[in-house]
């Protein structure tokens, strides 16, 4: 462990916590499409869930490898976390519109 629990790694894990919140409730949001566009409003739903279930569960590995970096003094950045989200999200929102201009 590391001797400041102000540091990074409980700040990452706070906005990871808060990234997947925001993709629960917009899963949720979804949720009210469902009357008016059909069943394909399931595949986003599926697809925000299971970013906001994947984050959740890879989130104690990214904490414990930047805690033991802070106690190595080096640690890279976690590159792959961000880029698949930032697919992930760009593929939801193109779905999204993809649903709304074809119904």
């Amino acid at each position: 462990m590391h001797q400041d629990p102000g540091l990074q790694p409980e700040r990452t894990t706070l906005a990871w916590g808060r990234t997947v919140m925001a993709l629960f409730t917009a899963a949720l949001i979804f949720l009210r499409w469902l009357p008016h566009y059909g069943l394909w409003v399931l595949v986003l739903i599926t697809v925000t869930g299971s970013l906001a279930v994947g984050i959740y569960l890879t989130q104690r590995r990214r904490y414990s490898s930047r805690v033991t970096g802070i106690a190595a003094e080096r640690f890279p950045a976690d590159v792959h976390a961000v880029l698949w989200t930032s697919c992930a999200v760009l593929l939801t929102g193109a779905m999204g519109l993809i649903l709304l201009i074809t119904v």
